[in-house]
């Protein structure tokens, strides 16, 4: 970064409050300055930069093209360096620390666990956040992320928590004694998929399966696709970790199993953790040591 070429931070910080407050006087009050010092900034950073960035044909000043390209990077990076500050100083201490997990990790894993952790931290709240969906932990928002994949998210720091391989099982009940030695062979069967996700599909083909699809796709929440799989209603591609105790009674059969350096990581944004997650993060740690 060249930052001789980085208009002035006050002159940055000016508009910025301009461009949330909508008038120089209540971004003058926000920074505790006058109008006319808000004006005077907001005409210095445009002579820096070369560009017009207000509009000031009209009585009320508007912000041109230029001017609210210009207000949407900086309202992420001021808001990012104020979530980082918070994060830093503690004054974030008292938030819950958050975590994004997929509904089957949370209830097949994490959640059986999560007593021992309360125990052990009383004074430290969780919230849990269920979703397919991948979201990338950042200051402000979620503290980490229990992500299943190989661990290659660019950007951020991850480590294995739990290993596991990719299979495809389902009931006894809906297989019955077919023979299925290929994945073509489950085809005509109904499939169960995560919201959110293509893990059918996906799989399928990876191994080949492109010509046609399966019998019925029904999309549900993870937790629902596991009870659905158990009372055969469909196939399921998921982890090996959360079905092995159905495995184990029976309720299950894996039919075809991917082996590789697959697993749920811990994934976590690079950088300082607030003490909070950091405790949750060495408990994570502990689990994974104990099994």
């Amino acid at each position: 970064m060249d930052w001789r070429n980085l208009p002035p931070l006050s002159a940055l910080r000016a508009f910025a409050a301009f461009a949330e407050t909508g008038s120089v006087q209540k971004a003058g009050e926000s920074l505790g300055v006058s109008h006319a010092a808000i004006s005077q900034h907001l005409r210095s950073l445009e002579a820096h930069m070369g560009l017009t960035l207000v509009d000031r044909s009209s009585r009320a000043l508007e912000m041109t093209v230029d001017g609210t390209q210009l207000a949407e990077a900086l309202t992420e990076g001021f808001g990012l360096i104020d979530r980082t500050v918070a994060a830093l100083t503690g004054a974030d201490a008292e938030r819950p620390v958050h975590i994004s997990t997929t509904h089957l990790f949370a209830m097949t894993w994490l959640m059986p666990r999560l007593s021992d952790f309360q125990d052990k931290h009383p004074g430290i709240d969780l919230m849990v956040n269920p979703s397919a969906e991948l979201t990338d932990p950042g200051p402000g928002g979620f503290d980490l992320a229990l992500r299943f994949g190989s661990g290659n998210w660019p950007g951020l720091d991850s480590e294995m928590l739990v290993p596991t391989d990719i299979v495809i099982t389902a009931a006894p009940s809906l297989v019955a004694d077919r023979i299925i030695a290929d994945p073509c062979d489950l085809i005509d069967l109904p499939w169960l998929q995560e919201l959110g996700t293509n893990e059918s599909a996906d799989w399928l083909r990876k191994h080949g399966v492109t010509q046609t699809r399966v019998k019925r796709i029904t999309h549900l929440p993870g937790n629902l696709m596991l009870e659905g799989a158990r009372a055969g209603q469909g196939v399921i591609s998921t982890a090996m970790s959360s079905v092995e105790a159905d495995v184990r009674a029976g309720c299950l059969r894996v039919l075809f199993r991917d082996k590789g350096d697959t697993g749920y990581h811990i994934v976590t944004r690079p950088g300082v953790m607030r003490p909070a997650a950091k405790a949750f993060v060495t408990w994570l740690r502990r689990q994974k040591k104990t099994g």
